[in-house]
């Protein structure tokens, strides 16, 4: 098999059939455009996953700025008033902490999320700086 391999080959060459066997590559412009695509798709994914992660900030700060207001309300105003608190509003009370504590330990979590996203987006548009972001 390897012979009739080789003996191909001989008569290949020998009809001066060269041009068919010449490495081929593709056009720059191809290249280019195919690099762009690639940036473009990281681009993409770090936009989306940067959109998701503020939308979910925005609406998080919202609902523990509500929680916070409902806790302000079942507090009381006087100095002494969680002496002589119903123990069914010191358990709302209780509840509320919680819920406030949850939703600042997830905003900070978004925060950190969001700011390392930012340095992603950072990072590529500084190693590629001939992208442009399609409008």
């Amino acid at each position: 098999m390897f012979l009739q391999f080789l003996r191909a080959r001989l008569r290949n060459l020998t009809r001066g059939d060269l041009e068919s066997d010449q490495f081929k590559v593709r056009s720059p412009r191809r290249d280019e455009d195919t690099d762009r695509q690639r940036v473009a798709a990281v681009m993409n994914a770090i936009e989306t996953a940067l959109s998701a992660a503020e939308g979910e900030q925005k609406g998080l700060n919202e609902r523990v700025e509500e929680v916070l207001a409902r806790a302000a309300v079942t507090v009381g105003t006087a100095s002494d008033e969680y002496l002589d608190r119903e123990p069914l509003d010191t358990h709302h009370q209780g509840l509320l902490s919680e819920e406030i504590s949850s939703g600042q330990r997830r905003l900070k979590s978004l925060a950190d999320t969001i700011t390392h996203f930012k340095f992603l987006r950072a990072a590529v548009l500084s190693r590629f700086p001939d992208y442009k972001p399609s409008a």
